[in-house]
């Protein structure tokens, strides 16, 4: 291989690309102030569709129902979401000081740890790290992962104590 070729990237699993889709479309939907259903569409006929031209970000097959389950599901549930994830802040970072793309990562998160049963708190909440990790190099990773352990160990207590150890995981 040649200095100037990149080794192939591995390909992305459909619900983590399902799941940065989502959170692109949300951002997009919070600051371009269109309805969600609008950005639905749009991603699943132009970057989601099996033959749209591969761009920066590549979401590959990305698992469509996924992306628009947790797409409209956040954008519905926003102001309830909203209120969950400013809970578990600290008081001196409320939301609205936080970046429109970490909002959104969180909201998505969250959606998904209330919402979406079927999927084990852990794995959303590393996949969501990250997706956070894609788009930050500093602090807010982390904060996504307190963020959302601490809502799933409020929202989800019995699977999250199965994880931890002790009488629970046996």
């Amino acid at each position: 291989m040649s200095a100037a070729a990149k080794p192939p990237r591995p390909p992305v699993r459909k619900r983590t690309a399902a799941r940065l889709a989502a959170v692109q479309a949300l951002y997009q939907i919070e600051l371009a102030g269109v309805p969600a259903d609008t950005v639905v569409d749009e991603f699943l006929a132009h970057r989601l569709a099996p033959d749209a031209p591969r761009e920066e970000p590549d979401f590959g097959e990305a698992d469509r129902a996924l992306f628009a389950d947790l797409t409209r599901g956040a954008a519905a549930q926003r102001d309830a979401l909203d209120r969950a994830i400013a809970a578990a802040l600290s008081p001196d970072w409320p939301l609205a000081r936080l970046d429109a793309v970490l909002r959104a990562i969180l909201r998505v998160g969250a959606y998904e740890l209330t919402h979406r049963r079927d999927v084990p708190p852990e794995i959303a909440i590393n996949e969501y790290i990250d997706i956070a990790h894609a788009f930050f190099a500093e602090k807010e990773p982390g904060l996504v992962n307190g963020v959302l352990d601490r809502m799933a160990h409020d929202l989800r207590p019995e699977e999250m104590g199965r994880s931890r150890g002790g009488e629970a995981a046996r």
